[in-house]
């Protein structure tokens, strides 16, 4: 039997265990996918010795830009992006890819409105990085947010209504506001929004944030990452078997 699984530190709520065991049912496939929930990225050794017949796993937070070196091979856009969340064994090898920004641009194109021409993207993690790979090939000018303020980088307390005036589309890559801490939301000043507005939160559980639903009331559009999840898991079976 194929082994495939998701690498990762507490990750007992994952979309992919669930997503992966129905699919190898459903289509009859011989397969079984496992969390191995690591407390320290040393262990991921282990995890390759110890499972018989791996043949790929998917790469979560917090390590998909620390799994870099532990890799023999990059593609072209994991390399670009500097985040892998996916992993091919090909014989003794293993080779990164990233897969999220397939299915963020997949799931991003058709939201998109003509007047959608610059994002903020909230938080500076291993996420951020394929989205804002994804926002550069669609065109659209981007900044990033964070708690601190630094180069090419805005504090939260940096977002003022001219700024989200001109931004139009807010991306958060950040954990905040995932369950259990559904009552949290990143810190975006909700009253300057507008119905030209597009929130895009990468956070599928709960499905609907308070990001979303503050967002929302003020007119603006809004979606979670549960689309995106499903295009990149897709977009990951595809190269396990290629």
């Amino acid at each position: 039997m194929k082994n495939f699984g998701l690498i990762g530190k507490n990750i007992s709520y994952s979309f992919s265990k669930s997503y992966f065991t129905n699919k190898f049912e459903n289509e009859n496939i011989e397969a079984e996918y496992n969390n191995f929930d690591l407390e320290n990225l040393k262990q991921f050794r282990d995890v390759i010795k110890e499972t018989p017949n791996l043949h790929g796993l998917n790469v979560t937070i917090p390590y998909k830009q620390e799994i870099i070196s532990f890799l023999d091979n990059l593609a072209p856009e994991a390399k670009e992006i500097g985040a892998v969340n996916t992993i091919k064994v090909d014989g003794n090898k293993l080779i990164g890819y990233n897969t999220d920004y397939i299915g963020f641009s997949d799931s991003l194109k058709p939201l998109l409105k003509a007047h959608h021409t610059k994002a903020l993207i909230l938080g500076t993690g291993g996420a951020s990085k394929a989205v804002a790979y994804t926002l550069k090939k669609l065109g659209i000018e981007y900044k990033f947010v964070s708690r601190t303020s630094g180069e090419g980088r805005l504090s939260y307390d940096d977002l003022s209504e001219e700024i989200i005036k001109e931004y139009t589309v807010i991306i958060n890559t950040t954990p905040v506001g995932t369950s259990p801490e559904v009552d949290k939301n990143p810190q975006v000043p909700f009253q300057y929004l507008t119905e030209k507005h597009l929130v895009y939160d990468l956070i599928y559980n709960p499905e609907t944030t308070q990001l979303m639903a503050r967002a929302k009331k003020q007119g603006a559009s809004v979606t979670n990452g549960l689309k995106m999840l499903q295009l990149q898991a897709e977009s990951a079976w595809r190269i396990w078997n290629k």
